[in-house]
């Protein structure tokens, strides 16, 4: 399987369904209505929806309903991602190689649109409702996916990422520390696998067994975005290199180290595989996507 090409193939499929829920640039609104869909369409690797999907289709799903949450997915990863940017958080200004929202926008334009991805994100979810799966699994799916992107989720971790700024490595915890990775990044990617797998009639054992598989992938992504924080570069990433330390942010690599933070990446990892060959069904290419993602360069 040659894997970048397989993942082209599905990025095109997943750009046009995104593209489908966008709103129309026009009316009063349409500044906002810009800089949320030049945010969305900054580019990225869609790995949530294309994890979501992946996943539905290892259980066998064939409901439209799926499209609807792909797009959900990545408007709230994306809104995530234009908050984190502000001034008042990581104060950065490129983004996947571009200028990030604020810089394009100004800082209350920026705002307002990652407040109208969150929202338009619970808007194009719920009209899953109006698709022809069954309406339960629908109302299971949106609950999974506002919990791992609210205060028990996604907010809860940037909560904790934001109150740990300049904490020296000596009262950052390893408690802490697991808390913030598997909230702020990992929960996520477990709605995207979880969400997959309930539209698709995925059982509760299968669903728990997701959400532990996503966990660790999510965990080691984390930690190899750390990893890359230290060792890599703008070209490779789209953006500056070294902005943890310039935020005075304790991570996996200045607390345990890189050949730890390494292994323990590799040890993730694998534990995800094994666990991924205990469910039902054969995708190879949803493998190697996990793999990939935790042994990224960008």
């Amino acid at each position: 399987m040659e894997l970048q090409k397989e993942i082209d193939v599905r990025l095109k499929e997943i750009e046009e369904i995104i593209d489908g829920f966008l709103p129309e640039e026009k009316g009063y609104n349409a500044t906002v209505i810009k800089a949320m869909n030049y945010s969305i369409k900054s580019g990225g690797k869609r790995i949530r929806p294309m994890l979501m999907q992946e996943t539905f289709k290892l259980f066998g799903g064939t409901t439209f309903a799926i499209e609807y949450f792909m797009a959900a997915i990545e408007m709230i990863h994306t809104y995530s991602l234009v908050h984190d940017d502000l001034p008042c958080m990581d104060n950065d200004e490129y983004r996947r190689g571009r200028k990030t929202t604020h810089a394009v926008f100004g800082e209350a334009m920026a705002t307002l649109a990652g407040d109208a991805l969150l929202n338009y994100a619970a808007e194009t979810a719920l009209g899953a409702f109006d698709s022809d799966c069954d309406k339960y699994l629908v109302g299971k799916a949106v609950r999974i996916l506002f919990n791992k992107s609210g205060i028990y989720g996604m907010i809860g971790g940037q909560t904790a990422d934001v109150e740990s700024e300049g904490m020296s490595p000596d009262e950052m915890t390893d408690d802490l520390l697991t808390y913030i990775h598997k909230n702020k990044t990992a929960a996520l990617i477990e709605a995207s696998m979880m969400v997959g797998g309930v539209l698709a009639g995925a059982d509760n054992i299968q669903i728990n067994t997701l959400e532990k598989i996503a966990g660790n992938v999510g965990m080691a992504f984390q930690i190899q975005d750390d990893i890359l924080d230290v060792t890599g570069s703008f070209e490779e990433l789209g953006k500056p290199i070294g902005s943890d330390e310039k935020n005075q942010k304790v991570t996996y690599v200045s607390l345990h180290g890189i050949d730890k933070a390494k292994a323990d990446v590799e040890a993730l990892s694998k534990e995800a595989t094994v666990l991924l060959h205990t469910l039902q069904g054969d995708n190879p290419f949803l493998e190697e996507l996990l793999l990939s993602m935790v042994n990224r360069r960008k």
